[in-house]
């Protein structure tokens, strides 16, 4: 499997490792990297020797949410651009959430935006000591809307309801306290963790590990065609306001937006 922003490698075991490898974008999602992690879910699901898997990192950073150059193309495209490449974004986290094998994520660094919607549609999560999250697109006059299905479900409404309105950053603690992340652990016990979570796979049927999961999200809220769609046209709709206009070119120009009181620290 040869790809260009992330890397695949399965042991012989099964365990196949899928690592995010933009390191010096801090894994940040590009449009390429999202058709690349969408290709490989499919290849993945299909591969009978695999196990499970493991979501990761390259570098000190898990994924640090949208990329910056993807940004900019989103402020040039047209409502129908925006809501096309929303709709691969979504598509690919679907991909993942509904991959019949388990999926943890090892969280070896921060994770903004996007990158905690790619640890909500992973079966559990071990992140490493000093981790930091957030749902900061408000702070851009945004909303989280494509990965808000996945978070909601995993954390649930009403945390999801303070961090993606208020853009607050949040440690490991609470990110373990609302169910984003099921263990923390040190940098150098990370991987020893993660092979504990794993491991209790290879004792299941693999078939029934599966159906397990499948019945799992068959009892929880549907994520299904109709969710997806409204999430599109609310991140469309919220672009075209003046705040996002606002939100994106200070975040570019590197200053505070307009709503962001003189004397404040945000």
């Amino acid at each position: 499997m040869n790809f260009e922003t992330i890397s695949v490698s399965v042991d012989r075991r099964g365990v196949a490792a899928l690592t995010l490898r933009r390191h010096a974008q801090h894994n940040a999602l590009s449009g390429l990297m999202i058709r690349e992690l969408t290709a490989v879910a499919g290849l993945l699901a299909e591969d009978r020797a695999v196990r499970a898997v493991v979501l990761t990192g390259e570098g000190e950073s898990f994924c640090a949410g949208g990329d910056l150059n993807w940004m900019k193309e989103q402020i040039a495209a047209t409502r129908e651009e925006r809501i096309a490449e929303a709709r691969r974004l979504a598509l690919m986290l679907k991909a993942l959430r509904d991959l019949s094998k388990p999926l943890v994520a090892r969280v070896n660094g921060q994770a903004y935006g996007g990158g905690v919607g790619l640890i909500s549609v992973c079966d559990a999560a071990i992140a490493v000591e000093g981790a930091r999250f957030g749902l900061t697109e408000t702070r851009l006059g945004l909303i989280p809307a494509t990965i808000s299905p996945y978070v909601a479900a995993r954390i649930g409404p009403v945390a999801f309801l303070r961090f993606a309105t208020s853009a607050r950053l949040f440690d490991t603690a609470v990110a373990r306290d609302i169910g984003l992340v099921s263990r923390i652990v040190a940098p150098e016990a990370l991987d020893e963790a993660v092979e504990a979570e794993i491991t209790p796979y290879f004792a299941a049927s693999p078939n029934a590990v599966a159906a397990a999961k499948a019945l799992a999200h068959a009892l929880a809220p549907p994520i299904d065609d109709k969710v997806i769609e409204m999430t599109l046209t609310r991140l469309a709709d919220t672009w075209e306001t003046p705040e996002a206009g606002e939100g994106i070119s200070a975040f570019l120009e590197k200053r505070k937006p307009g709503w962001v009181l003189a004397d404040t620290k945000a």
